[in-house]
């Protein structure tokens, strides 16, 4: 039988963490409250609580969702559980939902799974619409940062991981704050772990999201950008060399020449009032036209690429 932990990192929770945990099912083994500098003292109000398989764990300072979530990863590693849930403190994450996250890990049918609030139509269309925008949006680029070419969700925090993967993570590298779930699927690519989407609806209620638009508009890029050179340095550099690594060493180079030598020429003839002649217009379509071919090779490799449970 395998150890079951739910991992739920707090922070300004005070009015709806008592809920979530009575409501966490009977076959969960461990419920680790972490309690993220909270100035309303959530872990308190969970330490409260009369159940012998809770456990709160208090930061000193405020950390981060992604630092909460770390540790109380750590902990449970630590206490020997195999499965481990996370799960929000806000209510919005349904714990009817709980056993079916984590039956794939059970089953080795996958190590790593993860809410996925966008195939269920009905559930769909109760999502506020400013964050079915924005999610859809981040979705997109995180499939091409992450290689998960083959989930639909990639931001959802409803997630379950098995203790096979947490090992091999290097755990105190993953980002601290709400890009935490998008470096967990860069690091998940990078050791081949298999992710699975669980349909799963989130609910919405009157709770105000602090991560907003804003925030993500100027803080996400640099990190995808950051996470998508990492994946690719590890994928097709390090661990493994392929026709991909190649379309990449050539592509790269051959389209940044071509669209500087592209801008120079446009700026010129701009300035100087000029007509280019074809051969210098064909000097800079071609790399383009040919470095682009060699991407898209690259990014189909990336797509086929997604790791999958070898089934005998």
């Amino acid at each position: 039988m395998q150890k079951t932990a739910v991992v739920i990192p707090v922070y300004k929770a005070a009015d709806k963490i008592e809920t979530v945990i009575l409501s966490i099912p009977d076959n969960v083994d461990v419920i680790i409250v972490v309690d993220d500098g909270c100035p309303q003292r959530s872990g308190d109000i969970a330490a409260a609580i009369n159940q012998d398989r809770l456990i709160v764990l208090y930061n000193a300072v405020n950390i981060g969702v992604g630092g909460a979530v770390v540790n109380g990863l750590t902990k449970a590693v630590e206490l020997g559980c195999d499965v481990i849930v996370k799960m929000d403190g806000d209510g919005q994450m349904d714990p009817a939902y709980l056993n079916e996250l984590i039956t794939p890990l059970i089953n080795d049918e996958a190590d790593y799974t993860k809410g996925n609030r966008f195939m269920n139509f009905n559930a769909l269309k109760a999502m506020p619409k400013i964050r079915l925008f924005g999610n859809s949006v981040l979705s997109f680029l995180l499939k091409f940062t992450s290689g998960y070419w083959n989930i639909i969700d990639p931001t959802n925090g409803y997630i379950a991981i098995h203790r096979r993967v947490a090992e091999k993570l290097n755990l105190k590298e993953i980002a601290h704050g709400y890009f935490f779930e998008s470096d967990m699927l860069i690091n998940l690519n990078i050791i081949n772990a298999v992710v699975k989407d669980i349909d799963i609806p989130a609910i919405y209620n009157d709770e105000k999201s602090s991560l907003s638009i804003m925030k993500v508009s100027l803080q996400f890029p640099p990190k995808l950008l950051k996470g998508l050179l990492k994946r690719m340095f590890y994928k097709y550099f390090l661990y493994d060399f392929n026709m991909a690594s190649i379309y990449i060493i050539l592509g790269l180079p051959m389209f940044v020449f071509g669209s500087i030598l592209g801008i120079i020429e446009w700026m010129d003839s701009i300035v100087n009032a000029t007509v280019k002649t074809s051969g210098t217009i064909m000097l800079v379509a071609l790399p383009i036209i040919v470095s682009l071919q060699m991407l898209l090779q690259a990014i189909s490799i990336d797509i086929n690429s997604v790791p999958r449970k070898n089934r005998g």
